[in-house]
């Protein structure tokens, strides 16, 4: 498995008022000494803007950069994603990988819009537009499924994989969240995984958010994610199904963290992100994990 990291998972976040900002030395710092040897770009502002010095940055830390999470309106028919994600591809350097996210606009992920059939349209055609120009610069564009996004549940996750040819990233924590089985996904629709996000939920708390009983913020404060292998996501069984569908891209282990304040030297999330770098490291064949 290539297993990479994300500082969201060390609570680094663009949305405003999300909890304390962990500097970029102590995150790359945790990420290299938990094992990893690549990670996604975080928020606008985190890493160095320029290409080179951010690659300089990441290769002093043993790093590789793996993509960018880029959020973007993409519904709004008198609006054209194109030039913003021109301007985001342009800093990506070599990183392979284009996470787009269809945002609502608004700050957040705690509420979003019902769009109209030409809304919808708008959307499905920017989505292959945006696939198409990524494809030229040579990299590959995943559509994350994300809670409070345009696509979140499963009549949208199946809209988008019907009505365009954009890959998918496969969150297993906002599928879950959103309403879909991640591993019956990854098993109906492996030929459109082109990259996966791993979380473990617990569902419960998942099922706070989707019935409107707390927001998803609110949820994440309060524990929602789990270390993998702890919670209700079968980590191992999709890891199985993606691997005998012959899926050869990431996996970020990436799960989302607020924090009230700056965590004591050793402490804090890294110790997720550990036990989850070694639970993945246990999947060592196909055999291990309910395969062939």
């Amino acid at each position: 498995m290539r297993i990479a990291g994300a500082p969201i998972s060390w609570g680094v976040c663009e949305v405003p008022g999300w909890g304390h900002q962990m500097p970029p030395d102590r995150v790359l710092a945790e990420m290299r000494d938990a094992g990893l040897t690549a990670t996604e770009f975080g928020p606008d502002g985190f890493l160095p803007a320029d290409p080179a010095e951010r690659e300089t940055l990441l290769a002093s830390y043993g790093l590789a950069a793996v993509g960018g999470f880029v959020p973007v309106v993409l519904h709004e028919p008198e609006r054209d994603p194109l030039p913003e994600v021109e301007r985001a591809l342009r800093g990506f350097g070599d990183a392979p990988m284009l996470v787009l996210a269809a945002v609502t606009g608004r700050d957040g992920y705690d509420e979003r819009p019902v769009l109209s059939a030409r809304d919808w349209a708008t959307l499905l055609t920017n989505l292959d537009r945006i696939a198409a120009y990524a494809a030229g610069l040579g990299r590959r564009t995943a559509l994350h499924p994300h809670v409070g996004t345009i696509v979140e549940g499963p009549d949208e996750v199946d809209r988008v994989l019907a009505g365009s040819g954009v890959p998918l990233c496969l969150d297993t924590g906002h599928l879950l969240i959103g309403g879909t089985d991640p591993l019956a996904l990854a098993r109906s629709a492996a030929d459109r995984i082109a990259h996966v996000h791993l979380k473990d939920v617990d569902a419960s708390a998942a099922d706070r958010v989707r019935a409107g009983r707390a927001t998803y913020t609110e949820a994440v404060r309060d524990g929602l994610y789990r270390p993998l292998g702890t919670g209700d996501v079968d980590t191992a069984g999709i890891v199985a199904a993606l691997d005998q569908a012959g899926y050869q891209g990431w996996y970020v282990l990436e799960q989302d963290t607020v924090l009230a304040a700056e965590p004591a030297p050793g402490g804090g999330p890294v110790a997720d992100v550990r036990a989850g770098v070694a639970f993945l490291n246990g999947l060592k064949t196909v055999a291990d994990v309910g395969g062939r």
